[in-house]
């Protein structure tokens, strides 16, 4: 019908998506393994595009512009669709290894780089991915109630609760009095009080209570402690387990990075400074080895400028002790004060100073954890 240009039924182009998603699979010894689609597109496209873009500067000018493009289209379909994917998580770590599988076939056999700079640079690599194992566990889900039951409202008396599933309103009365994921204890002698105006409040969809700052994370399914966001780029949530393992994860990822693109382009670009070699270096492709490295290095900056980017938000957010989804709802219910030009929202719930607010990230997790919902039902 498609060649022929007749009109496709409804779902027609999903159903026969997740027919070749079902097919697509593995011989395997205990049986035919199934391949997850997302996996494949990152293996297959970005070894060709980069190898495309090093055949001349105009293609390397049109592929380096256009991945980026791609990438967030399809961040931006996937979102829409409230989908979760492997497709960021397998583009970041087969970038990884395949630059530095470049750098190690094409640049350190030019002799320019000491094989203790190569150790450093591996070292940073281990650390980083060591950090994003560490991310890519539980970020503090809370407990399900056990059973099929559901958590009567009666238990709540009281209490006014309010069917909402994403926000900072809901039960009001004393249990907004109580102190949460340990903002009471610890640095600056913070109030054992909850700012006015922050209360727990009631998740219709996992049906339990939620402590002051947790938030429904609509693509896991679940609600998590001190929920930031969902990152596509580890394919979980960021929250109060494993925010600290998040930004280690990135910051080793920029220094690695940027330790990296500066090797290359000394071995490429003799005698000129990174930033000038970067934007000038004639004689780049004057040879494909060269070529492929210069490409590689530009697709490497222009992911760590993206990383970086969203580190430069991170960083802020903590220094102001404001969560990415406290800065959403502050934006979208009007609340929140913009401060630098934009980059951070200032909700002024639980800001207490530059060091405070650092103290309180440091310390995320080592508080004792918090009670289940049913003991607090």
């Amino acid at each position: 019908r498609w060649l022929t240009c007749k009109s496709l039924p409804p779902g027609a182009l999903e159903r026969i998506a997740d027919t070749v998603a079902d097919r697509l699979r593995v011989p395997w010894f205990s049986g035919a393994v199934k391949i997850n689609v997302s996996l494949v597109p990152p293996l297959v496209l970005l070894p060709v595009f980069l190898h495309v873009a090093a055949l001349h500067f105009l293609l390397g000018l049109i592929v380096l512009t256009s991945l980026p493009v791609v990438v967030l289209w399809y961040y931006y379909l996937t979102h829409r669709r409230k989908e979760r994917t492997l497709f960021f998580l397998s583009l970041g770590l087969f970038s990884l290894a395949y630059m530095y599988y470049v750098f190690l076939r094409e640049v350190v056999p030019r002799g320019h780089v000491e094989y203790s700079q190569v150790v450093v640079l591996t070292c940073g690599l281990i650390l980083m991915l060591a950090a994003l194992s560490r991310a890519k566990k539980d970020p503090g889900y809370l407990p399900i109630p056990a059973g099929n039951e559901k958590p009567s409202h009666q238990a709540l008396p009281n209490k006014s609760v309010r069917g909402s599933s994403s926000g900072l309103h809901g039960i009001s009365g004393a249990a907004s009095s109580r102190a949460v994921n340990g903002e009471a204890k610890g640095y600056c002698r913070m109030s054992a009080e909850q700012p006015e105006g922050v209360k727990k409040d009631w998740c219709t969809k996992c049906q339990l209570v939620r402590p002051a700052r947790a938030g429904h994370c609509r693509l896991c399914g679940r609600c998590v402690r001190r929920l930031d966001h969902h990152c596509v780029w580890i394919n979980s949530c960021v929250g109060e387990q494993n925010h600290q393992a998040f930004i280690l994860a990135l910051s080793f990822f920029m220094l690695t990075s940027v330790y990296g693109i500066t090797l290359t382009l000394h071995t490429i670009c003799r005698g000129r400074s990174p930033f000038v070699a970067l934007l000038y270096c004639p004689g780049a492709y004057s040879d494909y080895s060269s070529a492929l490295s210069f490409t590689c290095v530009w697709y490497c900056t222009i992911v760590t400028a993206g990383m970086g980017y969203i580190l430069l938000i991170q960083l802020l957010n903590i220094s102001y002790n404001v969560t990415e989804r406290e800065a959403r709802l502050a934006l979208r219910d009007n609340t929140g004060r913009r401060l630098l030009g934009g980059l951070v929202i200032d909700t002024g719930h639980y800001n207490r100073g530059l060091l405070c607010n650092w103290g309180h990230f440091l310390s995320l997790g080592s508080s004792p954890p918090q009670r289940s919902a049913e003991d607090i039902v």
